[in-house]
């Protein structure tokens, strides 16, 4: 497992090893184990959620749950391709407001970990795209939140005037008028 950090404290990106042969390849996609040893993260994922976007230019974000349930994230693309955006929302912090971006492919195998006090937001690149994201807490609808997608100066990957947005996310407040709950 290769493992990488960015200038923002927190998040990594991790690249599993995978086995291929001539008839197709394997890799152990997640080890609880392994992950802690590799990152230093002992995080206790609970829940697994699965997204199916049928159009490019799909954008869902900027979301987020707040304290008490905010979670942790392991981010993969199992289908597709797409544009992952996170956005440090942690209050006090010195890179608060910063984003990091990065490409998640099914064929780069590549996973996002995405800590506590992060919004984060995804845009599709090609047809039918799959994202699955481990959770270290459960969904709480009353701790759900978002920061609108087009607030900050963020590359989504999507012509201007394309992007398909659910209303919840396009009804969002900016981030300049939101009030961090990290």
């Amino acid at each position: 497992m290769d493992v990488q950090s960015f200038d923002i404290k927190g998040p990594l990106l991790i690249t599993p090893r995978v086995f291929g042969d001539r008839r197709g390849w394997f890799t152990e996609s997640f080890h609880a184990a392994r992950f802690r040893e590799a990152t230093g993260q002992d995080v206790d994922f609970c829940q697994d959620n699965h997204s199916y976007s049928a159009e490019v230019g799909t954008v869902r974000g900027l979301h987020y749950q707040s304290p008490p349930h905010a979670q942790s994230k392991l981010v993969r693309c199992t289908r597709g391709a797409l544009i992952d955006i996170i956005v440090d929302a942690r209050t006090g912090s010195t890179t608060y407001g910063q984003h990091i971006r990065v490409e998640l492919t099914a064929e780069n195998h590549t996973q996002f970990y995405v800590p506590k006090g992060f919004i984060h937001g995804f845009a599709t690149l090609v047809p039918d795209t799959e994202i699955q994201y481990k959770v270290d807490d459960y969904y709480a609808p009353d701790c759900d939140g978002s920061v609108r997608w087009d607030s900050l100066d963020l590359d989504w990957g999507v012509p201007s005037g394309q992007a398909i947005v659910s209303d919840k996310d396009r009804d969002a407040p900016a981030f300049a008028d939101w009030r961090s709950p990290f």
